[in-house]
């Protein structure tokens, strides 16, 4: 009983959802909607929760009873980015053994969520979730963005509607505008309602639920963009949606503007005339082809056959670390994380382990361990799924020679034709080859034995940069024996020699591209402040490495724009922590396809190239939309957001400048506002758009950001769909702007 009326419950509430989505038939979503007693293996104690799929076809929740009290978790399918049935994590190989294989499965989440390790009580109920999960995560990434939109709103209207009777008075109508972060004046709210009310009943039901969404979900502002090129007709012929098409600075033909109606107008007969309605624009704009990124750039489109020293390279420090380098867990989940979003330099810290076996982890520190067979199993496993181009290990060695032997057998054995041991033939010996001539390889970046010790199969005592700043005098002494190095471990280092950094003028005098050093971000911004233009000579050469300082127990990164300033390669950055800076990062290597490596500018790759040529860039930002619920338990908490624009590039053009905010929407806040700014290395720019939540008393709250390369950003009127703090999607939610860049 509800708004003093009595409820009628159907009996398949969540129909409606999974109808939507073509799903409502599917006898896997079934049982997960009844839900199902589930295994969760994170340790020896493997604890018993009930999972089960919610209303809304998109939220997973597990609950585990302790006497009264009850404890629930939920997650999104949205952000699951896989579903493997086996013991295919290393949770399940450690910990799943007495859980039969084939009852096991793992889900693994974008972001820097970890993964879920489930066992089912019977393969049949594995199979079928792991189906399920897979058919609902394959539908939610088909899905367009008005479908997204609709699927949203239809979701907040199953949690609004408490009776679940399908069917919504106007408290409860009340209660879903303010789950969606929409402060709506009451008499204009129940104004809509009994626009909507098409029965008078004082309820909403179906077609009436609709038109109210319908309602709810205009845009004015692109009815009104809609309007200035669609006349009176309110319909846009083939000839004006091209000179809207030329006004956002894109290739105007007409018959481009035939192939946008075809693929975008939902009124078949529109479409058969060759018109496009208002419905038809809004899908082109939250489309790919509306978005800010240029989709050219999600492939790759440099060129690959330059040399290693002319690109950036996405890079990670302490690769195998899920949290912070004291007491954080080491896994090769990490690994995988990282390589899975284009990390193409990897580091294993390596140090003497029992049994003969060599472990990963951070010396002297509560991390724990990991074996370096399955980190370079891992590694093999995943390399090149999400790039073709070749996989740098950065080993830092504190192993004896006996266990660095069995390292370079466990790295001969496991990843056999990937891993490069020799020179390319017919490679020029004073040239680095390029990614595209070591497609598919693995480097070693390590310590390598001179000409004389190797031909005598001696060792030799060769401490990296990396070790003489990070390790403690009383370290090095008891751990004298393990900087000497195997001959079997040196002949795999060929391209990425690891070395002492001669200093500038002898770098520059005897050039040794195969060499490479290692900075710390101290020394780094040392050598830029003082001897700029030559470092950048430097790294036009030779590959370099600059690495977050060993004193930060939080693991936290630094500003990696002043390193790629002067042209360094592989700037590592600490992956498992989330930030501007890694924001940074991922938006660096957001173009060429994602495949961690960017062309760097010609002034960096030639330093007598040149000049840039400086540009002004304004942006209006216009509205945002679906901007997400900060405090999910307090319903009356609304946001009151304003967006910030961060440029990151040479010193001069560092800016950041922001909007008013808007009070108590975070559904369709309006601001029409242009921020302009004076670029004049626009080829080293970075753009980061963040949302955040005003807050007069105490620090703004976070709502979500995005960040690319200037060079990656279209002109015109575009959408910015959101990632959350760890880079996870926000859909449906969306920034609207309109991008100019005019050269002076």
């Amino acid at each position: 009983m509800i708004c003093g009326r009595r409820a009628r419950p159907r009996p398949e509430q969540s129909g409606g959802v999974l109808k939507k989505l073509g799903l409502s038939e599917d006898e896997d979503l079934q049982l997960m909607l009844q839900g199902s007693l589930l295994l969760k293996v994170s340790s020896r104690r493997a604890k018993e929760r009930r999972y089960r799929l919610q209303e809304d076809g998109i939220t997973v929740v597990s609950e585990r009873r302790f006497g009264r009290m009850a404890s629930k978790h939920s997650f999104s399918v949205a952000h699951i980015v896989s579903v493997h049935r086996g013991h295919h994590s290393e949770g399940l190989r450690r910990y799943g053994c007495a859980i039969p294989e084939w009852n096991c499965f793992t889900i693994a989440f974008e972001g820097g969520r970890r993964n879920l390790d489930l066992g089912a009580r019977d393969e049949d109920v594995a199979l079928r979730w792991v189906r399920g999960l897979r058919t609902l995560r394959g539908r939610l990434r088909g899905m367009n963005q008005r479908e997204r939109l609709e699927h949203w709103i239809h979701g907040m209207l199953q949690r609004a509607d408490k009776d679940k009777d399908n069917r919504m008075c106007f408290q409860e109508v009340q209660i879903m505008l303010r789950m969606a972060n929409i402060h709506m004046d009451n008499a204009y709210a129940h104004q809509l309602f009994k626009e909507c009310d098409h029965s008078g009943d004082g309820q909403l039901e179906d077609r009436e639920l609709e038109d109210f969404c319908r309602r709810l979900l205009r845009r004015p502002e692109l009815e009104e963009l809609f309007g200035h090129y669609s006349g009176e007709d309110c319909v846009l012929s083939a000839e004006e949606l091209r000179d809207f098409l030329q006004d956002q600075g894109e290739e105007g033909t007409l018959h481009q503007a035939c192939a946008i109606i075809c693929a975008h107008e939902l009124n078949e007969k529109a479409r058969q005339q060759g018109l496009m309605t208002l419905d038809g624009f809004t899908m082109y704009l939250l489309s790919a082809a509306g978005d800010i990124l240029n989709q050219e750039h999600t492939q790759v489109h440099q060129d690959m056959s330059q040399p290693l020293c002319h690109y950036f390279i996405s890079s990670s420090h302490n690769t195998y670390l899920t949290r912070n380098q004291i007491g954080g867990t080491s896994s090769t989940e990490a690994y995988v994380r990282a390589l899975m979003m284009g990390c193409r330099c990897v580091e294993l810290d390596c140090w003497e382990g029992p049994d003969g076996e060599p472990i990963v982890c951070h010396g002297h520190t509560f991390t724990s361990k990991i074996l370096f067979r399955d980190v370079i199993e891992a590694i093999r496993d995943y390399a090149f799924k999400r790039s073709p181009y070749p996989v740098i290990l950065s080993l830092e060695n504190h192993c004896g020679v006996e266990q660095q032997a069995t390292m370079a057998r466990h790295m001969k054995a496991i990843l056999g034709d990937m891993l490069l041991t020799r020179p390319l033939e017919g490679q020029d010996p004073s040239v680095l080859p390029s990614p595209e001539q070591l497609k598919g390889k693995v480097l070693v970046k390590g310590k390598k034995l001179p000409e004389l010790q190797r031909e005598t199969s001696g060792v030799t005592s060769i401490l990296d940069e990396e070790e003489e700043e990070e390790t403690e005098e009383e370290d090095r002494l008891q751990a004298k024996d393990t900087s000497h190095v195997a001959p079997e471990l040196s002949a795999m280092v060929v391209y990425c020699q690891a070395t002492p950094f001669p200093g500038l003028a002898q770098a520059l005098q005897q050039p040794r591209p195969y060499e490479m050093s290692s900075f710390s971000e101290r020394k780094a911004r040392k050598l830029i402040k003082e001897a700029g233009p030559t470092f950048v000579h430097y790294t036009s050469r030779q590959l370099s490495r600059v690495y977050p300082l060993g004193l930060k127990m939080t693991s936290s990164n630094y500003n990696p724009q002043e390193m790629w300033n002067a042209g360094c390669q592989l700037v590592a950055l600490n992956f498992q922590t989330p930030g501007y800076e890694m924001d940074l990062n991922t938006g660096r290597f957001l173009g060429n396809g994602g495949c961690g490596y960017v062309l760097k500018p010609q002034f960096l790759r030639s330093p007598h190239s040149g000049s840039p040529r400086p540009l002004v860039l304004r942006i209006r930002v216009i509205t945002a939309q679906q901007l997400p619920k900060l405090n999910r338990e307090k319903l009356s908490s609304i946001v009151d957001p304003f967006v910030r624009v961060e440029i990151y590039g040479v010193t001069a053009d560092c800016s950041k400048q922001q909007t008013a905010y808007r009070s108590n929407n975070g559904f369709n806040p309006r601001w029409e506002e242009t921020l302009t700014f004076q670029l004049q290395v626009p080829e080293l720019a970075l753009v980061r758009f963040v949302v955040e939540d005003h807050d007069s008393t105490s620090c703004n709250d976070f709502v979500g950001q995005f960040t690319l390369p200037l060079g990656s950003m279209r002109e015109g009127y575009r959408h910015i769909h959101l990632l959350s703090k760890d880079g996870a999607s926000l859909a449906p939610a969306t920034l609207f702007v309109h991008v100019t860049c005019k050269r002076p």
